[in-house]
C-alpha cells in the first residue's frame, strides 16, 4: 500500500464553479482519488476555498454584505455543489482557517529567517473612484507582450506572461471600469525568488521524466525567462494581518497563503480527530508520500515555480509535488463560461438537468489534456445518447430484461465456456489491463476511451452469440452466454466507478450487491471476476441507467444556457 496526497487547486470562493472548473481541477482529482483507492492505497484527497482577497471584498461589496458572512454563504455553496457532482474529498476546508494562518505565519518566519525575504517600495495602483488600491486581477488591459486585450495585472492567461499592473497598456478597474487611476507608493514584502532559482532548477530537473508537457513546459518557460522577486503582501483589510513588525496594517497576498492553504486544511481536518490523525504524517518528513496536483494551466506557473520555491526557502522537509496535472481551458462553444451574459452552463445548474455522471462521463472523456476545447450542446447530448445510453445503458438493459422474461430474475447455470468466451476474456484483459496503464499515468482521455472499448466489447459478444436466438434450440448454451452477459454488468460497473459512481452503485443494486462487493483493481483477472456471480444469484430489471436526450430537449437546453448553436 502507498500513501496517495492528492490536493486540487482552490477555487475562489466568490466564483460560481462552471464545468471549467469541474474539469480543470476537481473533477480529475476525484477520478483519481477514487482510483487510487481502489488500487488499495491510502489517499488523502485534499480541496477547499480560496477566501483571501479582493475577490471576496469586492464581491462582499456588491452583495452588501460583511466580508466573512460572504464567504460563508459561498462556501457552503460551494460545497453543496460539489457533493452534488460526487466530488469525494477526505477534508474541505478553508484558507482562512486559524490552521492556515499559523501555517502560513511559520513558512514566512522560515523565510525571514533564511534571508528570503527582502523589503521594497513599490507602485501600486490606486483607483480614485473605487477609492481603493486595486489588486492585480481588478485591473486588466493590453498585454505588452502579446497585445491581448485582457490581460490581468498579474499574469497574461493568452501569452502566460507574468505582469506586473503597471505594466498594462490602456489599463482600467474591473470593479468599476475607470480608467481614473494613478499609482502610488507603498512598501512592501517581496519573496527573493533569484536567490532561490538554482535549488529550483535543480528540483525541477527531477521531474522532467514525470510531469506532463504542458506543466513542464510552462515551469521551464518562467526558468529561461529568469525569475524574479514577487510580492507576497498587499494594502488589503481581508487577509493575514503580516507577522513582521511595520507591516501589521498588510495583508499576505493571496497567492502566497492559499497554496499554503493545502497544508492548512489538512491540519484543519488532523486536528478534528488529533487522537487518529496527524498531518505531518502527509506534510512534513513525508518520505513514504506521492504527492499530485491537479489545476487548470494558468495555475500551473504558481504550483510548479512559486510554492516550490517557497518550500525551499524555509530549508524544512515539506512534502512536494511529484506529479502536477495541468489542464488546459475548457470553453463554451469556443468562448468563455459568463454568468453575467447567460452563456454556458454552471454546476449548479447542470445536475438539476441531468445527474453529475452525464457530466462526469462528458468532461472525462473531452478532458482538455494537451490542447484547450470545447463544450457544446450537441457534443454532451450525442455523447450522452451514444456512449451512456446505447452502448453502456442498452447493454445492461437488454442483457438484464431479456433473462429475466427467458430464464427468470436470476443468474443461469449454464455451461461450459467456448472458444468465444475465452477470446473475449482474452480481449478484456488486454482493454483492462490499457485501462488501468492510462488511469496510473493520469492519461485521462485514454483511459476513458478503453473504458467505452470494454463496455463496446460486451455489445459485440452478445450480437455474436444471439442468445435470443440460441434458446429456441440449444438452452443451455443460452444460458452460458447470458451467465457471462450478467457478469460483464459486474465487471462493467466495477470499472466505470471512478468516474461514474452512482451508475456503478445502480447497477450493482441491480445486481444485489454494493460497492463494498467490489474488488481491488490492482491485478484485476477478467477470467476470475466474469465469473464472480454464481448460478442462482438473484438480480432485478428496475429503470433504464440513462435518459435520451431528444432534439426538443436539446434545443430547450441550448435556449436556456445561451447556446448560439
Amino acid at each position: 500500500m502507498s500513501k496517495i496526497l492528492i490536493t486540487s487547486a482552490l477555487p475562489y470562493v466568490n466564483g460560481v464553479p462552471h464545468l471549467g472548473h469541474m474539469i480543470g481541477c476537481l473533477l480529475p482529482s476525484d477520478v483519481y482519488a477514487r482510483y487510487m483507492r481502489m488500487m488499495g492505497n491510502e489517499v488523502l484527497y485534499v480541496a477547499g476555498n480560496d477566501e483571501h482577497g479582493t475577490a471576496s471584498e469586492v464581491g462582499a461589496l456588491k452583495a452588501g454584505m460583511d466580508v466573512q458572512a460572504y464567504c460563508d454563504m459561498n462556501h457552503a455553496r460551494h460545497r453543496d455543489t460539489y457533493k452534488d457532482f460526487e466530488l469525494s474529498f477526505d477534508c474541505f476546508g478553508r484558507t482562512s482557517s486559524e490552521q492556515n494562518k499559523e501555517m502560513t505565519y511559520h513558512i514566512f518566519s522560515q523565510l525571514d529567517k533564511n534571508g528570503f525575504i527582502e523589503e521594497r517600495t513599490v507602485k501600486q495602483v490606486y483607483s480614485i473612484d473605487d477609492k481603493m488600491f486595486l489588486a492585480d486581477r481588478y485591473i486588466t488591459g493590453t498585454c505588452p507582450y502579446c497585445g491581448y486585450d485582457k490581460a490581468r495585472g498579474d499574469q497574461c492567461e493568452n501569452c502566460t506572461k507574468v505582469l506586473e499592473p503597471t505594466d498594462l497598456i490602456d489599463a482600467k478597474s474591473t470593479i468599476s471600469g475607470s480608467k481614473n487611476l494613478e499609482v502610488r507608493e507603498s512598501k512592501h514584502l517581496f519573496l527573493n525568488l533569484p536567490k532561490i532559482e538554482e535549488k529550483l532548477r535543480q528540483w525541477l530537473k527531477t521531474k522532467e521524466a514525470f510531469w506532463p508537457e504542458v506543466a513542464y513546459s510552462i515551469a521551464q518557460k518562467w526558468i529561461k525567462e529568469g525569475l524574479q522577486p514577487r510580492c507576497i503582501t498587499r494594502d488589503l483589510k481581508w487577509g493575514f494581518p503580516v507577522n513582521k513588525p511595520g507591516y501589521e496594517d498588510k495583508v499576505f497576498y493571496v497567492w502566497f497563503d492559499a497554496p499554503i492553504g493545502y497544508i492548512g486544511i489538512t491540519k484543519q481536518w488532523a486536528d478534528e480527530k488529533p487522537e487518529e490523525r496527524n498531518w505531518k504524517d502527509w506534510w512534513y518528513d513525508a518520505k513514504d508520500v506521492r504527492h499530485v496536483e491537479f489545476m487548470a494551466k494558468d495555475n500551473v506557473p504558481y504550483h510548479s515555480i512559486t510554492f516550490p520555491a517557497t518550500l525551499l526557502g524555509t530549508g524544512e522537509p515539506w512534502t512536494q509535488v511529484d506529479y502536477l496535472k495541468g489542464v488546459s481551458y475548457l470553453n463554451y462553444e469556443g468562448g468563455k463560461f459568463s454568468k453575467s451574459e447567460n452563456r454556458g452552463i454552471f454546476a449548479e445548474d447542470a445536475v438539476k438537468e441531468f445527474p453529475a455522471d452525464y457530466w462526469r462521463y462528458w468532461l472525462m472523456i473531452n478532458i482538455p489534456e494537451s490542447s484547450d476545447t470545447s463544450f457544446t450542446f450537441d457534443s454532451f447530448a450525442g455523447t450522452v445518447n451514444k456512449d451512456l445510453n446505447g452502448v453502456l445503458g442498452n447493454f445492461v438493459s437488454r442483457v438484464l430484461k431479456m433473462t429475466a422474461s427467458k430464464l427468470g430474475e436470476q443468474v443461469p447455470t449454464g455451461g461450459d465456456f467456448t472458444e468465444v468466451e475465452n477470446e473475449l476474456v482474452k480481449n478484456l484483459q488486454q482493454r483492462v489491463d490499457a485501462y488501468l496503464k492510462y488511469m496510473n499515468e493520469l492519461e485521462f482521455r485514454k483511459a476513458l476511451n478503453e473504458l467505452r472499448a470494454i463496455w463496446v466489447e460486451g455489445n459485440n459478444y452478445i450480437s455474436v452469440t444471439e442468445p435470443w436466438s440460441v434458446i429456441k434450440e440449444n438452452q443451455q448454451r443460452a444460458e452460458t452466454i447470458l451467465r457471462v452477459c450478467i457478469n460483464l454488468i459486474y465487471i462493467f460497473a466495477v470499472l466505470s466507478y471512478p468516474i461514474m459512481p452512482k451508475t456503478t452503485e445502480t447497477m450493482l443494486a441491480k445486481l444485489g450487491l454494493t460497492t463494498k462487493d467490489m474488488p481491488l483493481l490492482k491485478g484485476f483477472d477478467v477470467a476470475k471476476e466474469i465469473n464472480f456471480l454464481k448460478p442462482g444469484h438473484k438480480f432485478t430489471v428496475g429503470e433504464p441507467l440513462f435518459e435520451r436526450i431528444s432534439p426538443e430537449r436539446l434545443d430547450e437546453l441550448k435556449q436556456k444556457y445561451g447556446s448560439s448553436k
